[in-house]
């Protein structure tokens, strides 16, 4: 299984989402740290979530963000460099 695939079977049985889109950004990093042929060889890195859920509803955008750390951390600690996260609650517009 792929980090992304992971990350997304991960969150969608954490927050059950209306919508998820979860970015593998890594090919726009090419020669950062961990990036193929660094110490990460898969060269799965940077990712970007997009996610619209009923569980955030009343939370900050910082708490949305601390519980999707807190349920990604074994791919933080294991070789995920970044994470772009934009989390909202059901009825908030996501961006573009």
């Amino acid at each position: 299984m792929t980090i992304k695939e992971r990350i997304t079977t991960k969150l969608e049985a954490a927050f059950s989402p209306s919508f998820l889109d979860v970015l593998d950004e890594s090919h726009q990093h090419a020669g950062h740290a961990f990036h193929p042929g660094g110490v990460e060889p898969r060269g799965e890195t940077h990712f970007r979530i997009k996610i619209v859920s009923g569980a955030f509803v009343g939370k900050s955008r910082i708490d949305r963000h601390r519980l999707i750390n807190a349920l990604l951390a074994d791919e933080l600690r294991d070789g995920v460099h970044a994470l772009a996260i934009e989390a909202k609650a059901e009825g908030e517009a996501l961006r573009s």
